[in-house]
Order: structure tokens, then sequence, then C-alpha cells
């Protein structure tokens, strides 16, 4: 007598899976090889999503894409971890129709992600290594803590300014501002005529010095990372260049993780953002500005390196002094924080420290 078979086996085929990640739910696209199979929002949970492609597609290959954002690499970690072929893709390469973009909600987000990856068309990202994001994490928060920093010391200074009170002979210059003398007169020696006046600015002074104690910690824990044997040799080719502190070289590293995934200086330069926008017609070419893709920190992080590698390096001076003549200042640095990036690229890639130019 027959009976029906009840088991399945996808061994061979290919499911190819979209997802819209959100803090509270998930929106995910199912694509067969030929067709979409289904659509449905889940709890933000990697197991649930498993669970249901071997329960309905047992046998298959799984693959699996979303989108870089909040939730960083812990969901491809997890996907990968339970044999699913995840990558994450940056939101401005996925594929989008006029259409999706006029009627944009998860479900079409998840199905475009979902259609793309099943037709080849996604890239994956540079999925740096748990070690590597969270040294990251420890530079970036000094990073914030920097700009904290120096927003509560213009409130500081704004709160002197507007009840007229003037620094005295010994602090009239801006260096010598934020020194232990100069916290010890804005404690004991600002006067001010009503409590609430007081306790507005010993809030502020106390919170100043909570950030300053941060980031004096923070700081040691980052020399002690450069000092570590994973970044030493590294450290010391980076700080051979004139204009790269320690503070730079690495957040560099950390931001990089490996100088060989750049193919050559263009790619390297893409990555962080220091090249034009080109909008180009037939024997029209125009160059814009600064292409809004890249890293800003590491942007940031080149274009104050310049500055300095501009007065220390010869040949940096000459090419700066060259482009100045026929640029803005902000112009010029930008070009000279591309040459910068240049000189990293080789000590890194070479593995051989940098000399400096002589000018002849």
């Amino acid at each position: 007598m027959l009976t029906q078979r009840k088991e399945l086996n996808f061994e061979g085929q290919n499911i190819y899976v979209g997802i819209d990640v959100h803090l509270k739910s998930w929106t995910v696209s199912i694509f067969t090889e030929t067709i979409q199979h289904k659509r449905f929002t889940q709890p933000p949970c990697p197991e649930t999503l498993v669970n249901y492609l071997e329960r309905n597609f047992p046998g298959a290959n799984y693959y699996s894409a979303y989108e870089a954002g909040f939730c960083g690499f812990w969901v491809h970690y997890s996907l990968t971890a339970m044999g699913v072929n995840n990558i994450v893709v940056n939101p401005a390469d996925v594929p989008t129709s006029q259409k999706e973009q006029i009627y944009k909600d998860d479900p079409v987000d998840s199905r475009k992600i979902a259609r793309s990856l099943q037709s080849g068309m996604l890239e994956c990202i540079h999925i740096p290594t748990m070690e590597t994001l969270q040294d990251r994490s420890l530079v970036r928060t000094r990073h914030m803590l920097v700009r904290d920093m120096v927003r509560i010391k213009l409130r500081l200074k704004s709160f002197l300014y507007f009840y007229g009170i003037h620094y005295p002979e010994q602090f009239s210059h801006p260096a010598k501002h934020w020194s232990s003398g100069f916290m010890n007169w804005l404690k004991n020696d600002v006067v001010l005529e009503y409590e609430s006046g007081k306790m507005s600015l010993n809030s502020l002074i106390l919170e100043a010095e909570e950030k300053r104690r941060k980031l004096l910690d923070i700081t040691r824990s980052i020399r002690k990372l450069f000092q570590s044997e994973k970044y030493k040799n590294q450290m010391d080719l980076l700080l051979s260049i004139p204009g790269i502190g320690f503070i730079s070289a690495i957040t560099l590293l950390t931001e990089l993780e490996n100088i060989n995934r750049f193919s050559n200086t263009d790619h390297l330069a893409g990555y962080v953002g220091l090249i034009p926008m080109s909008h180009s017609s037939g024997e029209k070419e125009n160059k814009g500005e600064l292409s809004f893709r890249g890293k800003k920190i590491l942007k940031s992080t080149l274009i104050e390196s310049a500055w300095i590698a501009s007065r220390k390096d010869p040949a940096l001076n000459l090419s700066y002094n060259t482009y100045v003549k026929k640029m803005e200042a902000n112009k010029a640095i930008v070009r000279i924080a591309r040459k910068l990036l240049n000189r990293i690229y080789f000590v890194l890639k070479n593995q051989k420290a940098y000399v400096p130019c002589t000018v002849k």
C-alpha cells in the first residue's frame, strides 16, 4: 500500500533571507531559487529564524543578509555560528527602485534585500573580529569623551562671561586654562552673590572634573593597548610618520584592522572618504566636494594629523605651500591628508618605517 511521504529534503537548494533589523522585531523575507516563499515578522532572535529555516527547508543552503546599522555585528556572528551564510551590507549599496523609495516600509526593505541577495548583487562589507571591535569601542569612547569635555568647557566659559567674571592675569592666556590652578580658582575664588548661582557653577565644575578623570583613565587604557603585542610593531611604523601621534595611530589601526584588505591607495582613500564626488556625462566631467561615504572618525583624524604633518614634513610643507596659492587652506589640507594616507598605506603594507623626504 502506497503511503504519503512526509519528510522534506532541500539538499542542494539555496534559500535566500533578507532581514530588516529593528530593536523589537525583525521583518524577514524568504526567497527560494525561483519564487518568493514568505514574509513575516519575528522577535529579534537569530535562533527563531534558524529554527524556521531548518523546519521548513531542511538540508538547504541558507544565505541571509541585513543592513549595517545600530545592531552592529552580533547578529552576523550568531547566524554564522548556526550555519547560515550571512553577509552585512552597506544600506546605500542595496539596489532600490523609485517605487521602493516612495513606498518605503519594513516589508519592502526586507524584500529588496532578499531579492538582491538571490540575484548576487550584494557585496559584504568588512567584518572585523570581536577583539578589534572591542578595541575600537575603547578608542571611540575616548573620542566621545573628548567631545563631551569640549562642550562642558564651553558651558563653563559661557557661564563666566554671562556674569561678567574675568580671568585673573595668570590665566589670561588660553593655554593656561583648565590647569589645576585654574580649576582651584574656579572653585575657591569665583564669588557669586546667591546660593543658586553657586550651585550652578559647582555643578559645571564637578562635571568637568569627572569628565577629566574618565578621560585620563581611558587614555591610560589605550596606552596599554598600543603597547600590546597585537599593535606594538604597527604602532612603531605609524609613529615614524610626521604628524601621527599615538591616539591617531591607534585610531587608524582599530578602524582599518588589516591594511592588506585594501588593494591600493585609491581603495583605501575611498574607504576613508578622501575622494571627491564625480558627476560626468559625455565630454563633461564635474568633480564635487568630498564623498559623503567613508569613515568620519578616520577622515577627521587624518585632516587633524595633516595640519601637523604639513609643518614637520618638508615634502608635505612644500606641497601645502603650492596648493594654498591656488585654493583655500581647508581644501589644500585635504590634499595633504590624502598624501599622508598614502604614506600610511606604504609603511603598513611594506612594514617599513617612514623616512622623511629632503627638499633639495
